[in-house]
């Protein structure tokens, strides 16, 4: 009679297993897709924002290479700031996705919170792998301002950040007059690749 229990005990706690239950394996590729799923919102939520705020970018990014958007989140605190997000690049001729992430470090007075977001596109293949698996580095006071008319008028309102890419930066009051990039590094999600 034991022995039966026992077994069918056993038997209770393979189907559990087997059916998701207590599966840590699982429960971690769940979480790992949802956060993947939650990249893949915004990045299609900033992109409409940019669309509406920019209508032209739209060409911009469907003729691109490929495209990498971010959402950013930074404090400052007396003389010391920092800041960090998510995001995902999009290879539009193999459709391959990376997630990344980013980190800011500011020096300087004030006191402040910000929120935004930043959308590349890169005009190559070759700027895309660069930015991907190089990750990407601004240092010192990166700051340029956005010109219409740059790059005809599809690239209007976005600032030339290196050959073969080009940066939006959208506020919660829409386009950034002014691109800030300063102490800002991309880098592989490797908890999401």
């Amino acid at each position: 009679m034991r022995q039966h229990r026992v077994r069918i005990a056993g038997w209770l706690i393979l189907v559990f297993f087997a059916l998701g239950g207590l599966n840590p394996f699982a429960a971690a590729a769940d979480k790992k897709q949802g956060k993947r799923q939650e990249i893949r919102k915004m990045a299609q939520q900033t992109l409409d924002r940019l669309y509406g705020v920019h209508p032209s970018a739209k060409a911009a990014v469907e003729n691109a290479k490929g495209y990498a958007v971010f959402s950013n989140f930074g404090m400052k605190i007396f003389l010391a700031g920092g800041g960090s997000g998510s995001g995902v690049a999009v290879n539009r001729v193999t459709k391959q996705e990376t997630f990344m992430k980013m980190a800011e470090v500011q020096a300087g007075l004030g006191i402040g919170i910000k929120k935004f977001s930043v959308i590349f596109v890169f005009e190559t293949e070759q700027a895309l792998e660069s930015f991907v698996n190089r990750g990407w580095e601004f240092g010192g006071q990166a700051t340029a301002a956005a010109k219409a008319g740059q790059k005809g008028g599809a690239l209007a309102g976005a600032t030339s950040v290196s050959p073969g890419v080009w940066m939006y930066q959208l506020t919660d009051t829409g386009l950034a007059a002014e691109v800030t990039a300063k102490g800002t590094k991309y880098f592989k999600d490797s908890s999401l690749n």
